[in-house]
């Protein structure tokens, strides 16, 4: 995506770039409301569709620290992505309106999804997930590097917990609680779908247990237990979904070797076999 041109001026994009610019895939116009308070997050959230949902996280300023922090990476940079514009807004779902598989994780990366506009998207931990979806027949291609790489999901979206880039990778419980309306706005208007949720990490297996709990869903009791490969059916709407979990694919993890590809792919084909 380096000095990305705009599509009309051919001039490059400012960073962060403003709502209905024409940055690719950008679910928002200057029009589209924006959320500056948790209870606007719930109003807003409550009875949008998918892709006025996508608009309004697109916009939400609903986090002051995450609004700063996401806003200043992207006009300070990376040094190895200086001559690159940088998204700097918060990150909606992206992948299939009809999914069978859900893949939760935690936030953005800073200089990934953040930097790009698509979570999981121009970072290492990206790397392995995406090559991973590839393998197991989940992706169209085992690379994504921005916006307009032509990757395709199949039958598959991903969606964050938080839907910006924290300071260290570590939202506060707060700015956790506020975005949270998002994730539970957009698996209500998904879970008629899905068959299985891929929990990257505790915290996105937290989130989703919490969020299925909210939705009137009957979950296991004890709460269970978060671990590579650990699973749990949860049971509502006279259905059932598969909860997997699986090992955050970040740089800590895989080059210490606690998870491997051959443990993705195992999750992820189970995934993929289950949708």
């Amino acid at each position: 995506m380096t000095e990305l041109p705009h599509p009309a001026t051919g001039q490059p994009f400012p960073s962060p770039v403003p709502p209905g610019t024409g940055w690719p895939g950008d679910p928002a116009t200057p029009e589209t409301p924006v959320a500056r308070t948790a209870a606007q997050v719930r109003r807003l959230a409550a009875g949008a569709t998918l892709a006025v949902l996508d608009a309004e996280i697109s916009v939400c300023r609903a986090c002051p620290r995450l609004v700063r922090w996401r806003e200043d990476v992207a006009v300070a940079k990376r040094a190895s992505f200086a001559g690159q514009p940088y998204w700097g807004r918060p990150i909606p779902g992206w992948g299939s309106t009809t999914p069978g598989v859900l893949i939760v994780g935690l936030a953005p990366a800073a200089h990934g999804g953040n930097r790009t506009g698509r979570v999981f998207t121009g970072d290492r931990s990206g790397d392995w997930l995406f090559a991973s979806l590839h393998r197991v027949g989940l992706a169209t291609q085992p690379t994504s590097v921005d916006a307009t790489d032509g990757l395709e999901l199949i039958d598959t979206r991903m969606v964050a917990t938080v839907r910006c880039a924290p300071p260290k990778n570590k939202p506060t419980t707060a700015e956790r609680d506020t975005c949270a309306p998002w994730i539970e706005a957009e698996l209500g208007l998904l879970v008629e779908h899905v068959r299985v949720v891929v929990a990257l990490g505790s915290i996105g297996w937290a989130a989703t247990l919490r969020t299925f709990r909210g939705m009137g869903w009957q979950v296991p009791v004890p709460k269970p237990r978060f671990g590579h490969g650990a699973e749990a059916v949860l049971t509502g709407a006279g259905r059932q979904v598969t909860l997997l979990g699986c090992y955050h694919p970040s740089q800590q993890n895989t080059f210490t070797g606690k998870l491997t590809e051959p443990m993705l792919d195992a999750v992820l084909g189970r995934a993929a076999a289950l949708r």
